[in-house]
Order: C-alpha cells, then structure tokens, then sequence
C-alpha cells in the first residue's frame, strides 16, 4: 500500500498507540517518508499485552479487557488496514447478558437486538427485561425518543451531567443503574452524575438509535499485542515507515520563520538524534502534548492541563475449572461491573478458565492492595457463578490504568482541542482531542485520521487511498465509536 515517495516532504508522528499508528500509516500511505517515535519497547498505547509467569502456567495478559462495536467503523477499518479483522470478530448480532444478585435468587436477563428498524430492534429486549418493572421500562423509551432527538455536539449539552438529564425525563434511580450506568460507565469511564450529556448522547444515540447492528459487540480472540503492536508493526514496515521505539522526543522546535520541523530524541541505548520533517503529528497524552507545544503553538495551552484522567481497574482470576459458561457477562447488585472469560486469548493450558473484571471508573479502589481487592471481590464472583464456589484460585492479580482515559465530565468538551494549531505543519492527535466521542480505541483511530489528513491538505498532498470512513476520502461516512 506503499504510495510514490515525495523526494522532500518527510513527518514526524510522536506516539505509537492506536492514534499515532494511524497517522503514521495515513502519511506513508500517501507518499510522506515518516519516522515514528515510540517511548515504550512496544506499539498500542493503553491497549495492550504482557507475559506473565503464573502459578497456572505462562500467560499473556491483556492490561485491560477492550471491545468496540460494529459502529466503530474507524476502528474496525484499523483492524482490516493491519490484518487482525479475523481476529476480533463481532457478534451476529448484539447480546448482552445481565446478572442481577442483589434478589434472593439470582436473575439473568438479556439485553439483545432484533433485525426490526429503530428503534423496535430493542423492543421485544425491553418489554422482557427482568431488572425493571413496567413502568420504569415504559419510560426508558420515552427517554430514549427524547434522546433521539438530540444533537450531541450541541455546546448547551456539554455543560449539563448526564444524570441530571435522566432524572428530568423520568429514569428512576433504579433505571439508572440496570440501564444507562450499565453500559454508560462501560462506555464513558463515568458514571451518569460525572459525564457530560454531550458525550452521552453520542453513545447512545449512535449505539443504540442509530443502526439495528450500530452495538454488535467485537473483541479480540487473541491478546490485544498480537494486533495493536505486532500487526502494526508489520503493516508500518510495509508502508516504509521507519519505527523508532524505547526512544523519547525531548523537543519540538521550528526555526523563526519557518523551515523544517526539528524533533530531538533520546534512544533509550543514550545520545540523541535530530529529526526533520516537514510536519508533526503529536500523539501523545495530553500533559505530554502540552510539555512538547512550542510556545504560542496553540491558543489556551493550558487548558490541556484541565482534562483530568479516569483510571479503569482490571481484576484477573484464574480458576482450576470452568466456572463460566457464556464469554461475558454484565453484572447488577454486586461491585462486579463486567466478566469476559479469556481463558484461550491468554494461552491458558491444563485445564481450568481465567476470567478478567473490567472495572470503570474506579476511582475508589485503584490504589487498594492486591489482597484487599481479592477478599471484595473472589466472594462476589461466587455469587454470580455458583460453580465457583467449589473452584480453586490458581493465581489472582490486577491490572491498574490510572490514565486510562480522560475524564467525560460535564464542560470537557471546550477542553479538548482540534487536530490543528497555530504553528504550520503542527498537529495534534489522540482520544483528548475533540473527535466528538469519548475515550475509546475508535476515538484514538479517528484522531490519527483526522490529523494526517490536515497534515496533508497543507501540504497539497492528497488523502484519498483507503480512506479512513467518516474522515477523509470520498467514501467517508459519519461513524461513531463506543469501544
């Protein structure tokens, strides 16, 4: 996919996770000679893989349990621009099991779609859905039509909370949480008093009002760094692009009056090397972005410090026997949020089955002991699954992401800024930018898009082979991302 070399136009993109890696494939694609800098040994950012010498036998560890949805058309064009779409395959159609423990038996509900037009895909699910009674489903679809007809990139909506939105057209505490928080908290790193109504509307307006297949639910089969750096690294290659990793860029200047862009940068192995380019693409988080800025490169810089992180917890089981049937589950009346059963992504061998809680918004338990998170929550797991209770623990750990995202909270949104600057050839990529959706893999793709094709509009370059739908090229669509 290699295009034409430009004899004298070169980029520079700063980052190698899903957004940095985008842009750089988007510029060599379209003739640019691109260098990648990369601080860490390895690609894909916040998602990713690492081994782990477990009492059950060597591992392969996700940090964190990601999926993304069929609407996720940037994300999914990622998967088919490295070669890993095989490997992450979506569902046929959405379903969602739910757990409830909080009755005296538990009680299993399904939240899944029909082939009927929106929104009568999701009805037959509500009209069945045991955590609600019948009056609290009946006004989730009044809420869901107001919903519908709602503009998020409305400026109004970024300044009003998520539950203040709910509570004004009728959702009971208890909707709240069997609904909106089930798949906000998954989706946003928020729960509904903390995200903006802006980003909300986004996820599900597009999610669930927008296509009968927009929430079909994708993960990987195989550990996310099989896909996120191995592939992309291969497909890097291919398109010419020159990946510097354990390599960190301590500047970015420009000469007074233009010239080319010089990036300085530390191998890990020491010294430094100067890089050159015509245009920069700065993938990095956004205190990061905000240290490299030169100065007077972006009006309000500061703001930048404002987006606040939200940290995501991950907690890791493996059990001597399969206590799990199904390959996920959401949970309700418990501290368990989600459970995927990555038993065979993971490599587990000799029997038994290694679960992952995914736990959003974690802000009370990151910083907890290892121990203490084991006694909350191996007796909660035992609740959800009576084939647990006999099980032994074969190991038990976390993983913690204390940055894991930015935090949706209400105002966020005139924080974030553009993929563009005030400096020529300067531009700006990463979920913090205002892609519109909140911190997902689909938003990171969609960032790295979207800077590349600025870069190379100013340079009178053309953005026009694989296009990148919703973003450039003439067979771009809107898209959006829940992943």
């Amino acid at each position: 996919m290699t295009a034409d070399r430009h004899p004298d136009q070169r980029a520079v993109v700063l980052g190698g996770g899903l957004a940095g890696t985008t842009a750089a494939l988007r510029l060599a694609d379209a003739g640019l000679h691109t260098t990648l800098v990369e601080t860490r040994p390895r690609l894909g950012g916040l998602a990713f893989s690492f081994p782990r010498d477990s009492p059950a036998g060597p591992l392969t560890v996700d940090n964190g349990q990601h999926v993304y949805l069929r609407c996720c058309t940037a994300y999914r064009w990622f998967l088919e621009r490295v070669g890993g779409a095989g490997l992450a395959p979506l569902q046929p159609r959405m379903d969602v099991p739910v757990l409830d423990v909080a009755p005296r038996r538990p009680r299993l509900g399904r939240l899944r779609r029909t082939a009927a037009p929106v929104p009568l895909h999701l009805a037959a699910s509500l009209a069945t859905y045991p955590h609600l009674s019948l009056a609290e489903r009946a006004s989730v679809g009044r809420a869901a039509l107001a919903l519908k007809g709602l503009d998020p990139a409305d400026p109004a909506l970024d300044g009003v909370d998520f539950a203040t939105w709910l509570h004004r057209h009728g959702q009971s505490a208890r909707t709240v949480e069997a609904l909106w928080d089930l798949v906000g908290v998954a989706t946003l790193n928020a729960r509904a008093p903390d995200a903006s109504m802006g980003l909300a509307a986004m996820v599900f307006k597009t999610g669930l009002l927008s296509d009968p297949g927009a929430a079909d639910i994708g993960w990987s089969h195989v550990p996310l760094g099989d896909i996120h750096d191995a592939l992309a690294r291969a497909a890097l290659d291919r398109a010419g692009v020159r990946t510097l990793l354990r390599t960190r860029a301590r500047s970015v200047t420009r000469q007074d009056g233009g010239g080319p862009w010089r990036v300085t940068a530390e191998p890990g192995r020491g010294g430094t090397e100067e890089l050159t380019a015509d245009t920069v693409v700065l993938a990095v988080p956004q205190h990061a972005a905000h240290a490299l800025l030169p100065e007077g490169a972006l009006p309000d810089a500061d703001k930048l410090l404002d987006i606040a992180d939200a940290p995501i917890l991950n907690v890791h089981v493996v059990y001597d026997r399969k206590v799990l049937r199904r390959p996920f589950f959401a949970a309700l009346g418990t501290p368990v949020q989600w459970v995927f059963d990555r038993t065979a992504a993971s490599g587990l061998t000799g029997g038994g089955q290694y679960l992952a809680l995914s736990q959003s918004a974690a802000h009370d338990e990151i910083d907890r002991p290892v121990a203490e998170l084991r006694e909350r929550y191996l007796p909660q797991l035992e609740r959800l699954l009576p084939a647990a209770r006999g099980a032994g623990v074969r190991d038990f750990f976390v993983t913690r992401e204390r940055t894991a995202t930015f935090a949706p909270s209400p105002g966020v949104g005139r924080l974030r800024p553009g993929a563009g600057t005030a400096a020529p050839g300067l531009h700006l990529a990463g979920a913090w930018t205002a892609t519109g959706w909140p911190a997902t893999m689909e938003g990171a793709v969609r960032s790295g898009a979207t800077a590349a094709h600025h870069a190379l509009a100013a340079l009178g370059r053309p953005d026009e082979k694989d296009p990148v739908p919703g973003v450039s090229g003439p067979a771009g669509t809107e898209g959006r991302a829940l992943a």
